[in-house]
């Protein structure tokens, strides 16, 4: 007898589902929240997404997909809001989901500042809270290269809370189940893995001959690494040196943010090799990374990497920083390559690399397309619902209808 479909609420406080990737804090978790969201409801479930109103035009309700919406709730200024600020967000927002509060099999919460106001009500009427972090802090003055900045002052207490109070931790990469367990204190047979996936159809390649072009796609902030970038390309012999195509807009927590690498860009003598696009629609951004010689990842800490594996469907060689889950994202020298120190030289000889031997690089764009093809959204709601299932399964029926 074929499993009944769930009800299932997915919490995304500070970030829409709806909202484009690069923009402001946007990214990839609300890429992974909305498409598995569309995956989960394309087999049955129904899913309703809860996020913070940041537009006082846009409507209450939204459909994402049939049987999937999205409630924007009123909850702090119909305005984006700064990271920094979104934990004085987190108990007005709880109020009014209490509101909206219904009898869903299970409630999944995305970033801290989400499980933070959803974990307490699902523990109030006994229904099972599943807990995604993202990312998790490095904590105050620790490196860059162990997390995300503390931006508010309650997160490292507020992720070990959910690590342990929750009934299961879904991680995006073993590297994140590692953290989750060993900083958080996170029980190991509570942490599970589940991969994002990605749009195969959309994020294609496209043939033809394109100019020399390095991409890298993120939201502007140190984390990612862009400086980094910058002094590699550089390095690059003038004579091959290709231009750098940044996609993004400045993280809520470093406005201006964009203004300090043009003028990095200005020291070093690559202004003319340099262009900032802002944020991007997805069109524009699988368009961008099918064209590009390479996509670069140079980030200080990812739990994942889902540009890394948007570009490997793509066709194109990926060159990453390895850090965290980039390690999983990025097969060395078999779709791209692992540059292990933050050592501009190196990333400039990586890039040298690739550009020098086309034929090299077409081979590891070739592999990064096949393991992307085995990488879906489908998987990755078929990996979520697994998971309801079984915590689900470890309550008595009267809890989960």
């Amino acid at each position: 007898m074929p499993a009944r479909p769930l009800r299932v609420a997915l919490i995304s406080l500070h970030t829409s589902p709806l909202a484009d990737a690069g923009a402001g804090d946007a990214g990839g978790m609300n890429i992974m929240v909305r498409h598995s969201a569309e995956a989960m409801a394309a087999v049955g479930h129904e899913v309703v997404v809860f996020t913070r109103r940041t537009d006082p035009h846009s409507p209450d309700v939204q459909p994402l997909a049939p049987r999937a919406v999205v409630h924007q709730l009123r909850a702090g200024p119909a305005a984006p809001v700064s990271k920094e600020h979104h934990e004085e967000l987190i108990a007005p927002f709880a109020a009014v989901l209490a509101q909206h509060w219904d009898g869903w099999d299970v409630v999944h919460s995305h970033h801290w500042f989400s499980g933070m106001a959803a974990q307490p009500l699902a523990a109030a009427h006994g229904q099972p809270h599943v807990q995604t972090f993202h990312s998790i802090t490095a904590g105050h003055n620790r490196p860059l290269d162990e997390g995300e900045p503390a931006e508010s002052p309650g997160r490292a207490d507020g992720e070990r809370h959910l690590a342990q109070a929750s009934e299961a931790v879904v991680a995006v990469s073993d590297a994140e189940r590692t953290t989750a367990i060993t900083r958080l204190g996170a029980q190991p047979e509570h942490v599970q893995v589940v991969r994002p996936g990605v749009d195969v159809d959309r994020f294609r390649p496209i043939g033809g001959h394109h100019p020399p072009a390095l991409v890298l796609a993120a939201r502007l902030e140190p984390l990612k690494g862009v400086d980094l970038a910058i002094r590699a390309l550089a390095l690059v012999p003038e004579d091959i040196r290709p231009t750098l195509h940044v996609l993004g807009a400045p993280s809520s927590a470093y406005p201006g943010y964009d203004d300090q690498l043009v003028r990095l860009g200005q020291r070093v003598g690559v202004s003319p090799w340099l262009r900032f696009s802002g944020a991007v629609s997805r069109a524009v951004l699988a368009h961008s990374f099918a064209a590009a010689s390479a996509v670069l990842v140079p980030s200080h800490s990812e739990t994942f990497g889902l540009t890394a594996l948007e570009a490997s469907a793509c066709g194109v060689p990926v060159i990453a920083s390895g850090a965290g889950g980039l390690s999983e994202a990025v097969l060395d020298e078999v779709t791209g390559l692992i540059v292990p120190r933050r050592d501009p030289r190196q990333w400039a000889d990586a890039i040298t690399s690739l550009l020098q031997d086309s034929d090299y690089a077409a081979n590891l764009g070739a592999a990064g397309r096949q393991f992307a093809l085995s990488r879906t959204w489908q998987a990755t709601a078929a990996g979520w619902v697994d998971v309801y299932r079984q915590v689900m399964a470890q309550r008595p029926v009267a809890q989960h209808r």
